[in-house]
């Protein structure tokens, strides 16, 4: 089908959000919002700057129609911190194409997203105000999810939820009906600090935690025989560890990480009860002074692999480009967690760019990904309205 907006303008679009140091943290997707509600707003979308749940970082929102079904068109503005600058081979606030590719800061993870939804905006507004079809969209660009804000929470609150949703995150145009989940442990030794030419006179908290961190890999090779059969195995990974103040002393706390991914049969409640009893039980055993925090928290989330919207953009994206129609899962977390938990939508997770490029360096998204996203997001959606209609 033809539609609306073609390559270029796609291109330039993506190279005008990337050039947007839109980076959390801190949190600087300001900017980069204002830009997104202009650049609708001039192209005849009316979108809003909502100021919550951060009065000095704004999200964008809109809405186009008011008919059966409503579909939500949901990204997130910020991108992680591109790290040492020197050691990409191209300016990563730049989105430079390079052997087919787009190259930058985001272009996968999700700016490449973003831009899609907001063309693809644009063009549904047309066939749904010359009355071509019967439905709505509403576009999400959230603040905060890298950091497991909850940007995408108070859009919904501010009454930008819908029926359906597809979060625009990179799965190489494959549809995912289910993510991880994702829960962040703190995990804290203590013991008591002492000048290390007496560390008797104190108690090691370093070396005390050896049985924590003996029962976190003991609990990993546990959870790791959960399986879903489309998003893979559960994990439990110590990732990073904190002790020690000064060379010359004995630490007085340990703290350590420990990244939890979880299936969607899987609640939080009860990942922080299997962390609860394992610590209690090293604790006990080993008579040691142990506190843990979840920290940062993203639900699992399932749809019906054969829902509408998901046949709709698997035929689409496979008369694209030739995409696997099995039903398939995301494997990391996203914020689809809040349009299916809490908006009560069949959402899905599906667009250009690879989850394998997010955080990486010399992120890139094939330009050709970006040709089968333009044509087949459409389609998919006017079929949707059709069928529906």
């Amino acid at each position: 089908m033809s539609t609306r907006f073609d390559r270029s303008q796609y291109l330039e679009l993506l190279s005008d959000l990337v050039r947007f140091e839109s980076v959390n943290p801190p949190g600087n997707e300001a900017a980069c919002a204002e830009y997104v509600a202009d650049w609708l707003t001039d192209h005849g979308v009316d979108a809003e700057l909502v100021a919550e749940p951060f009065p000095d970082r704004p999200q964008v929102a809109a809405r186009v129609g008011n008919g059966d079904p409503t579909v939500v068109l949901n990204g997130h503005l910020d991108v992680v911190p591109a790290g040492d600058t020197s050691a990409w081979t191209h300016d990563p606030f730049e989105a430079t194409v390079d052997d087919g590719a787009v190259c930058g800061r985001g272009t996968a993870d999700m700016k490449a997203g973003i831009a899609l939804g907001m063309l693809v905006t644009v063009e549904l507004a047309e066939h749904i105000e010359r009355g071509d079809v019967d439905g709505s969209v509403v576009f999400h660009a959230a603040v905060g999810e890298e950091t497991a804000a909850p940007g995408t929470r108070a859009l919904l609150d501010a009454g930008y939820g819908g029926d359906y949703g597809v979060v625009l995150e990179g799965t190489g145009l494959q549809t995912a009906t289910r993510s991880k989940g994702l829960a962040w442990y703190e995990i804290t030794v203590d013991g008591e600090p002492a000048h290390a030419s007496d560390p008797d006179a104190g108690q090691n908290a370093l070396l005390a935690s050896r049985p924590v961190l003996d029962a976190i890999v003991d609990y990993d090779q546990q959870v790791r025989k959960r399986r879903d059969d489309l998003v893979g195995r559960a994990y439990a990974t110590a990732t990073i560890a904190d002790a020690g103040t000064k060379e010359n002393v004995v630490p007085g706390r340990a703290t350590y990480t420990v990244d939890r991914r979880f299936l969607p049969d899987e609640t939080v409640a009860d990942v922080d009860d299997e962390i609860d009893d394992l610590l209690a039980d090293v604790a006990t055993a080993h008579d040691l002074d142990i506190e843990w925090e979840r920290v940062r928290t993203y639900e699992s989330a399932a749809s019906p692999a054969d829902s509408p919207l998901a046949s709709a953009l698997r035929e689409a994206s496979a008369a694209a480009a030739d995409v696997p129609t099995e039903p398939w899962g995301y494997t990391a977390a996203c914020d689809v967690r809040f349009l299916v938990n809490e908006g009560g939508m069949d959402a899905v997770v599906w667009g250009p760019g690879a989850l394998a490029q997010a955080h990486s360096q010399d992120e890139y998204v094939p330009v050709v990904e970006l040709d089968a996203a333009l044509a087949a997001l459409p389609r998919a959606l006017l079929d949707l309205f059709d069928r529906a209609g």
